[in-house]
């Protein structure tokens, strides 16, 4: 495995301000879809279970969970090193995504307004959890005297366009390997609390159960249009999107192994473990998925890790930027020849699955 060199200091827009990170594959990206498209989904085969859904958002289970307590007051100069940078890393990564959320369930709340009321109402109640996820994360970087101006970010960040179905499937597989992310740590570090170096932690049991009713919403949504779940073609997408988010979970988690191991997690076990629950959790909304007990799925994803690495290391070099597109693209192939062989391998029918389940 190719390893990757120290992170650099931080760079700062103004005292305490950092830079956001820069915009590439990896990073969370910001998303406009098709309002209109999405005001006009038929969701009635689906009513009951998204009425329900909708009434466990309004619920508001954590609405008092995302209090700063006097565990937070003190100095955190003692951590310091690889694990500072590792953990401003993650905090920074996941207040960005979670404030990528924020902004497309509130605009989507917004444009389907009386269009839709209940799909407006469940985004809003949405828009509201990443606000406060957001929000919390933010101000965890700033006991490490650093935060991100979000109001910036909104203006600077360029936004990608996907159509509604890519976004219901990205974007359930998001919410849902984000409470296996989550909840993982919860129970390792609940066996292993000396790990615990920072209370931000103890909040990812409840902080997790967000994620998972985020995701349950999509699941109803997926499910009310035959569409994504009942063609040859929806299965072919299926596996595309699970293959994308396992692929740069994978990637993203190994680039982050300081982060892990100074929780005295190993990388590697970890990212298995949340790929393959996330996997089983989307057999449920999902009419196909990928089948990660295959001898060759793990390895071939690790290869691309290992690609990744010394792409990093290509564009930390001196070389002149057409040298180094020249020395990327056998790369970038090679990563790509991976993922092909991990989408061609035979996958799992998800419909027949629940049939036997049921």
């Amino acid at each position: 495995m190719v390893s990757i060199q120290s992170r650099p200091e931080p760079e700062l827009l103004r005292e305490g301000i950092k830079v956001p990170v820069k915009e590439t594959l990896l990073t969370p990206r910001f998303y406009t879809t098709d309002y209109d498209a999405v005001a006009k989904m038929d969701v009635s085969s689906q009513q009951a279970e998204l009425e329900a859904v909708v009434e466990e958002l309004r619920t508001d289970y954590n609405r008092y969970h995302y209090k700063r307590n006097d565990d937070f007051k003190q100095s955190w100069d003692h951590i310091d090193g690889e694990t500072r940078a590792a953990f401003i890393d993650f905090l920074e990564r996941s207040c960005t995504s979670e404030f990528s959320g924020f902004l497309l369930f509130k605009e989507l709340s917004r444009q389907l307004g009386d269009r839709s009321p209940l799909l407006a109402e469940a985004f809003n109640l949405m828009a509201r959890d990443e606000a406060r996820h957001a929000g919390f994360l933010n101000k965890a970087m700033k006991d490490f005297n650093l935060s991100l101006d979000l109001v910036n970010v909104t203006k600077k960040r360029s936004y990608t366009f996907f159509k509604p179905e890519w976004v219901i499937y990205s974007v359930y597989l998001s919410e849902k390997i984000g409470y296996w992310r989550y909840i993982l740590v919860h129970y390792h570090l609940k066996e292993h609390p000396e790990n615990q170096f920072y209370p931000l932690f103890k909040y990812f049991e409840s902080w997790c159960q967000d994620e998972n009713r985020h995701g349950d919403f999509f699941k109803v949504l997926l499910r009310s249009q035959p569409a994504l779940w009942g063609t040859w073609k929806a299965k072919l997408w299926a596996r595309f999107f699970l293959l994308t988010v396992f692929a740069t979970h994978t990637i993203t988690v190994f680039e982050r192994a300081d982060f892990y191991k100074s929780i005295g997690l190993d990388a590697r076990e970890y990212n298995k473990q949340v790929v393959i629950n996330t996997n089983h959790t989307a057999i449920s909304a999902f009419p196909a998925v990928l089948d990660t007990s295959h001898p060759d799925f793990f390895p071939r994803l690790e290869k691309c890790v290992d690609y990744n690495f010394k792409l990093m290391a290509i564009n930390d070099s001196d070389h002149p930027q057409f040298v180094k597109t020249l020395q990327k693209l056998p790369l970038f192939m090679a990563i790509f020849w991976q993922l092909l062989l991990v989408y061609l391998a035979k996958p799992i029918d998800a419909e027949a699955k629940r049939g036997e389940v049921h």
